[in-house]
C-alpha cells in the first residue's frame, strides 16, 4: 500500500489517498493515536470512491472514532470498463428512458462487478489491518450486493450496514440466508428505482439473528442525515 497524499481535516481527520496495485482507495483514521476499529464504506452499484455522500459520510464516521476506507474497485469509480459493461450501461440508459424493464440489464454487469470487486476489497483489507493506526474489529456499510458477497465469504467482518436503493443479483439474493453478522438495513420508502417489496423480502432473507430495518419516507437520496450517527452507534456496539 503507498500513500500518496494526505490532509488533516478541521475535525482532527487524516484524510489519505492511497494506491495498493492497481486499486486507488481514500483511508481516514481519527485524530486520536489509539488504533481504531474499521468500517469499509462502498458505494451502491459502481459509483466513484470520491462521490460526495460517501465522502461526507466516511469523514463524519471518521470524527466519530472510526478507521473508514473506500476504494474503486475493477470496473467502479474510475477504474476501465469492459466493453460489455458499457454496452450493458448504455442499454441501461436506453431502456430506463423507454419504460422497459431493466432486470435481466443489471443482472448482466452488476453480477460480473460484485464477483469482481470483492477480491479487490479483500487484498485492501489485508493491506489495512497490518497498518499500526488499524486494530480491532472490522464492519462493512454501504452497497448491498458487494455487502452480501464479501460478508459471505469473509469472517473478518463482524457487522454490516446495507443500503437498500442499489440492485442485487439474483445470487446475491440467493446468499442473503448465509448473512449471519449483526445487520442495519436502510430504507427509502418511495425509492423509484428500488421496489420496495423486495427491499423487504431480501430483509426477511438474511439469516442473522440481529436484524434492524430503518425505513424512512422519500426517494432515492433522501436517506436522513441522522442515520449515519444511528449507523456510527450500530457500529459501536459490534466494533468497539
Amino acid at each position: 500500500m503507498r500513500f500518496t497524499s494526505e490532509q488533516r481535516l478541521d475535525d482532527g481527520v487524516l484524510e489519505r489517498e492511497f494506491t495498493l496495485g492497481e486499486i486507488p482507495g481514500t483511508l481516514w483514521t481519527p485524530g486520536s493515536a489509539a488504533p481504531a476499529p474499521l468500517i469499509l464504506m462502498a458505494h451502491n452499484n459502481g459509483l466513484p470512491k470520491g462521490e460526495s455522500r460517501l465522502v461526507a459520510r466516511a469523514r463524519h464516521s471518521a470524527a466519530y472514532g472510526y478507521a473508514v476506507a473506500t476504494i474503486d474497485a475493477t470496473g467502479c469509480g474510475d477504474r476501465p470498463r469492459s466493453a460489455a459493461d458499457e454496452q450493458a450501461r448504455a442499454h441501461l440508459r436506453r431502456a430506463m428512458r423507454a419504460g422497459e424493464p431493466v432486470d435481466e440489464i443489471f443482472e448482466s454487469f452488476i453480477g460480473p462487478l460484485v464477483e469482481k470487486a470483492v477480491p479487490d476489497w479483500r487484498t485492501t483489507l489485508d493491506a489495512l489491518l497490518a497498518l499500526p493506526e488499524i486494530g480491532g474489529r472490522v464492519g462493512y456499510s454501504g452497497w448491498t450486493a458487494v455487502g452480501i458477497r464479501l460478508a459471505v465469504v469473509e469472517p473478518r467482518i463482524a457487522a454490516a450496514g446495507f443500503f437498500a436503493g442499489g440492485y442485487v443479483p439474483r445470487a446475491q439474493r440467493e446468499e442473503a440466508p448465509q448473512v449471519t453478522v449483526p445487520l442495519l438495513f436502510l430504507l427509502q420508502w418511495d425509492d423509484e428505482g428500488n421496489p420496495r417489496q423486495r427491499a423487504l423480502d431480501l430483509f426477511d432473507a438474511f439469516g442473522t439473528e440481529e436484524k434492524t430495518l430503518h425505513a424512512n419516507l422519500g426517494g432515492h437520496t433522501g436517506t436522513p442525515w441522522f442515520e449515519v450517527d444511528d449507523g456510527n452507534r450500530f457500529f459501536g456496539r459490534h466494533l468497539k
